[in-house]
């Protein structure tokens, strides 16, 4: 039996979904399109019902709006009718009618989160849930009254905080040179590394976010004075302290950091942050093949952001007036030949590998991008764990078309920085010949590099094809699945369109 651990990609990657939680798509009818939802919204038709009002809704009431034809669904607080959303929502009607006439919130997080739900269902807002009353206990409201009133990195009394949490709950600091700021995070976390830490500074307006599993921790300031855009960050792994230092821009006294914004000194769920965006400027855009290009984004000055193995960023555009937003897996700019040691990250640039779909609006929006526009991307996603690689023997990778993009970064991390692995093995699913990304490099790498095998499949290969054909199936595998040894640990990860992957995990 082989070790499929059941998340081997849980983000999506460039069209496609993964193996665990895969969401499936459902044929549309012909004339419901996001283009056509988007022109519906805009035609001044009364989506909710309410003739323009927004009302507050009770759980009672909410709750009697439980069936396709009237269905109510809270998200974050708001009410929405999707009634009219039924026929146009990708998942399909049934995945919708999950949350009808309840808090749906839960479930969008899982499934949605990244889909901006305010810009698309705004035509639809019924109004806010009514809110219970609840007494804030006096200690706890006295003490963000404080921290309201002055910045000065101390925590609120640890009195406010529960026993329990307050010793694993990260506390800052901050002090001042003639010319630097040096905000100091302590995190209580061992193994702290620079790509759990994700700084934005434009003008006064600082924001660094550092991630801990499934939780992370905020600092977020506007600024006392004005700083440069050149920030650096500093981590010493082995006591979870990070330092980020800012450059004054004049050399005066701080009374204090700055006001503090409302997220900040938070530490709590990540799926309770919400996504937060930076406008990434476009520097290239070259052909891979006859329908896919290679976008090169670059940061913002002030931004440190780097994108983990396995998980991948949200593009966020606006097309006709709403906004859209795609998720994408990072890529490296091409696959280095030499595993002597692991590649330089220049932290300022993002590359994304897109298939462009003459019917997909948003790449085709992204097609017509001219070098120097500039696009939204989002702190990275996912629950990809490296760990799994380096506790493996034999690696395979299982890729369908553009499901190819996680495992760029994930070949270059198992061939350069695990010792322990033995084989690592790309079977890689196109229709055509045309179709395979990175084809020369690949085999390539395969003469460079002993423990790695690539195998193409085609599903319609020209008469001149020598080499495999078929889809993904059991006797197909079972060809190419082979333990190194009886009780070798084996990963298999798995990317592509749904089919495929449903598929390849059964």
């Amino acid at each position: 039996m082989l070790n499929v651990p059941p998340s081997a990609f849980p983000a999506p990657g460039s069209q496609q979904r993964a193996a665990a939680g895969a969401r499936s798509k459902v044929p549309l009818k012909p004339g419901r399109s996001l283009m056509d939802w988007i022109r519906l919204t805009k035609s001044g038709k009364d989506l909710t019902g309410l003739k323009g009002r927004l009302i507050e809704v009770t759980e009672d009431e909410l709750s009697k709006h439980n069936r396709k034809e009237d269905c109510w669904i809270c998200i974050r607080g708001f009410v929405y009718n999707v009634t009219p959303y039924m026929e146009y929502h990708p998942g399909g009607e049934d995945e919708l009618m999950k949350a009808a006439g309840t808090d749906g919130t839960d479930l969008f997080d899982q499934v949605h989160r990244w889909v901006n739900y305010e810009s698309m269902l705004k035509e639809c807002l019924v109004g806010r849930m009514a809110v219970k009353p609840v007494a804030a206990p006096k200690e706890i409201s006295s003490a963000v009254s404080e921290d309201k009133k002055q910045l000065n990195g101390v925590l609120p009394d640890k009195k406010v905080l529960a026993s329990s949490a307050k010793d694993l709950s990260p506390a800052y600091d901050w002090f001042q040179t003639d010319s630097l700021i040096t905000i100091v995070i302590y995190t209580k976390q061992k193994d702290m590394n620079a790509d759990l830490v994700i700084v934005d500074c434009q003008d006064k307006q600082l924001r660094g976010e550092i991630i801990m599993d499934d939780h992370s921790y905020l600092i977020e300031v506007d600024l006392d004075h004005a700083v440069s855009e050149d920030v650096a960050v500093n981590i010493a792994e082995k006591v979870g302290k990070v330092e980020i230092i800012l450059n004054k821009k004049d050399k005066v006294h701080w009374k204090m950091l700055g006001q503090p914004c409302e997220g900040h000194n938070t530490f709590i769920k990540r799926t309770d942050r919400g996504l937060f965006y930076r406008k990434c400027k476009l520097i290239s855009k070259t052909e891979v093949t006859y329908d896919t290009k290679l976008f090169c984004l670059m940061l913002p000055k002030g931004t440190h952001l780097r994108v983990p193995t396995g998980q991948h960023v949200y593009l966020k555009h606006i097309i006709a007036g709403t906004e859209v937003v795609k998720p994408y897996t990072p890529v490296l700019p091409f696959l280095p030949l030499d595993f002597q040691e692991p590649p330089c990250h220049d932290g300022v640039h993002i590359y994304l590998m897109i298939k462009i779909y003459s019917d997909g609006l948003f790449t085709q929006a992204l097609d017509h991008l001219q070098i120097g526009d500039y696009i939204s991307v989002s702190n990275p996603e996912g629950n990809f764990k490296k760990s799994q690689v380096q506790t493996s023997e034999d690696l395979l990778l299982l890729a369908g078309g553009t499901g190819f993009t996680p495992m760029v970064k994930l070949l270059n991390f198992a061939l350069t920085e695990v010792s322990c692995l033995r084989t690592v093995k790309l079977i890689f699913f196109n229709k055509t010949e045309h179709d395979i990304l990175w084809r020369n490099q690949l085999e390539q790498l395969a003469l460079k590099d002993e423990r790695f095998e690539v195998q193409f499949v085609l599903s319609q290969p020209s008469k001149d094809w020598v080499g495999k054909q078929g889809k993904i199936s059991l006797s197909l595998l079972s060809e190419f699945v082979k333990r190194t040894r009886r009780d070798s640990k084996v990963l298999i990860c798995i990317c592509g369109p749904v089919p495929f992957t449903e598929q390849g995990v059964q």
